[in-house]
């Protein structure tokens, strides 16, 4: 549901929002199209206007125009999310963030940092590490980090360092109203009030827009060992993982990456790995920390069928097996070019679930005769699969969907969730009842309280 819009309201809001930014606002079919849809088969839909902020004051001025006229908003940084998270089916003007990109203040002392939100994570490393610090959540693709924040991102490093909701300290937020508000402190810890920041982290542009976000960070390890290791099966990869957790060994990341991925890997990044399954590991500290932790780690791997380890130290040959592992995507869609269209999906289940629900997921796909590579953080449970379809054959297209619907009624049958760090978007809005029962309606709650004419990304998450 939408509230109705006043006559002729898009074109005025349009009016004076080209006022205000001039040629910064853009009407241009391409343009449009590009902020409409994502690089998965969810249907898209563009805006009516795309607005290039460069200001928090920019963005609470557009809010207002638009909330006055009850034209939708639409958040955008990069463009990286996988559930139609910035379509726009109600039409409205997208807010383009990524000019958004200067780092307002780090303090290298209390280990945190605030940057506006079309900041990039690769762009905050960069700066960071002349001075021994970094970010450590990593999604792969080159996200800004408000849209990671909205949108509670995580990645390879998060059974170490955890998810952006563990290392997001505040927010500066534009409310559906333009009024703009701060959550949070620099402060490590609070009990003052409500905590907003958790509300907005994962909120998804529904309830506001991030403009500036305070983050935690870290001290660059002073040593760090990455390797992969191939296994017989998928099922040993898992179990080599959960025993590795298990047994409190702390692994900074630790990657699932089955035959058919290994396989596109190979030939989009130029490797020679095993076509097995394989994990991809890395170990953080000093440098007699992580050869002990790497020599408990492989003890462990052996006992379940993996064989050699090969490293990598040099932070050259890291940063390209690690390239590899996030090219991915990409690697396989390279492999399916033409009519096949791809669709990404992730789930989330307890760690000892995580083997079993893996291998029933897999059985599923080749059963059904489904192309559907495997790929996961599986040090916290989750773990994705890219599957593929041709939209052009009707039969297939609800075929693949039929598995995708079986593989979110699995995770959630485990003990798990439907999306581990893709977040809801339009995309997985059907299964929020499935999944929270009651509590929906607490969510719906919040956004009708917070957000009473619905203009902020509706038809998202819990948006109504």
């Amino acid at each position: 549901m939408t509230t109705p819009r006043l006559k002729n309201s898009t074109t005025d809001a349009i009016g004076k929002i080209r006022d205000l930014l001039g040629e910064r606002l853009s009407t241009a079919q391409a343009v449009r199209e590009q902020h409409g849809k994502d690089q998965t088969w969810n249907e898209g839909a563009a805006p009516d206007a795309v607005a290039f902020v460069r200001t928090t004051a920019e963005v609470s001025a557009i809010v207002g125009i638009c909330a006055a006229h009850r034209v939708p908003v639409i958040p955008y940084g990069t463009g990286t999310s996988l559930e139609g998270h910035f379509s726009a089916p109600y039409g409205g003007i997208s807010i383009d963030l990524s000019g958004m990109n200067h780092i307002l203040e780090v303090n290298g002392e209390d280990l945190d940092c605030r940057v506006e939100a079309g900041v990039t994570r690769k762009a905050l490393n960069a700066h960071l590490r002349d001075q021994g610090l970094f970010f450590p959540i990593d999604p792969g693709a080159d996200a800004s980090l408000g849209g990671m924040a909205a949108t509670r991102a995580s990645g390879t490093n998060a059974v170490r360092y955890g998810t952006m909701k563990e290392n997001v300290l505040g927010l500066t937020v534009v409310m559906p109203d333009g009024a703009v508000i701060r959550t949070g402190t620099r402060a490590r810890k609070s009990s003052a009030g409500y905590d907003l920041t958790r509300l907005m982290v994962g909120s998804e542009g529904t309830l506001g827009v991030i403009t500036e976000v305070q983050l935690r960070l870290y001290g660059i390890p002073e040593s760090i060992a990455a390797g992969v290791c191939a296994f017989p099966s998928v099922e040993a990869c898992c179990k080599t993982a959960i025993e590795t957790i298990q047994m409190g060994i702390p692994v900074a990341r630790i990657e699932l990456v089955d035959a058919e991925h290994i396989k596109a890997i190979n030939a989009y990044s130029k490797l020679t790995l095993p076509v097995s399954p394989t994990l991809f590991v890395e170990f953080h500290g000093t440098e007699a920390w992580t050869r002990e932790q790497s020599e408990r780690f492989a003890e462990i791997a052996a006992s379940h069928g993996g064989g050699a380890f090969d490293w990598a130290t040099k932070e050259e040959d890291r940063a390209r097996l690690w390239q590899a592992r996030h090219d991915a995507f990409w690697a396989t869609k390279n492999i399916k070019a033409g009519k096949s269209e791809s669709f990404a999906s992730d789930v989330c289940v307890p760690i000892s679930r995580l083997a079993e629900c893996v291998e029933e997921t897999r059985k599923d796909l080749e059963a059904n005769d489904i192309y559907g590579p495997m790929i996961g953080h599986v040090g916290d449970g989750n773990f994705h699969v890219v599957l593929f379809a041709d939209v052009e054959d009707a039969a297939e297209v609800k075929r693949v969907k039929l598995a995708y619907d079986r593989l979110i009624h699995r995770a959630l049958a485990m003990g798990g969730t439907c999306t581990g760090e893709h977040g809801i978007g339009s995309g997985k809005r059907a299964y929020l009842a499935l999944e929270h029962g009651p509590a929906l309606a607490t969510m719906q709650a919040i956004k009708r309280a917070l957000d009473p004419l619905n203009i902020m990304n509706p038809g998202k998450n819990a948006a109504i």
